[in-house]
């Protein structure tokens, strides 16, 4: 029993607020930070160690008022594609969202799409329409 509790464990997707500056997310193939880089104004992830600017995953946002944003972008290298990169970096921008009692005007088809099928009416209630 206690195997199949461990199992069930590993396979899910623990995810860990590292300070303000970014998050930690642990799998069972590794560790994926999303680091939040205010200055630039974008959420990224270099889905490997030692991987260049050309390897990271990017979600860009710029202010377009005092407290809201346009979530304009999301790219994820297409060797990295379809394991939730995008879903792990649309995610830390919604927390950024919450933290900082912003609304949301969303560019991104991926990041609108993400937003919606979240259960919660508290991300729905984050855009601007």
């Amino acid at each position: 029993m206690s195997s199949k509790i461990a199992s069930g464990v590993l396979k899910l997707t623990q995810r860990v607020r590292f300070g303000q500056s970014g998050f930690v997310t642990s799998t069972c193939s590794g560790k994926l930070r999303v680091e939040h880089d205010r200055l630039n104004r974008r959420f990224t992830v270099a889905p490997s160690s030692g991987a260049g600017t050309d390897d990271c995953a990017v979600l860009s946002y710029r202010f377009i008022g005092e407290k809201e944003v346009d979530l304009m972008s999301t790219f994820v290298p297409e060797t990295f594609r379809g394991h939730g990169i995008a879903a792990l970096l649309s995610q830390a921008a919604v927390d950024f969202l919450l933290e900082e009692n912003l609304k949301a005007r969303v560019s991104c088809w991926y990041i609108r799409r993400y937003i919606e099928e979240q259960p919660q009416q508290l991300c729905k209630d984050l855009l601007i329409t």
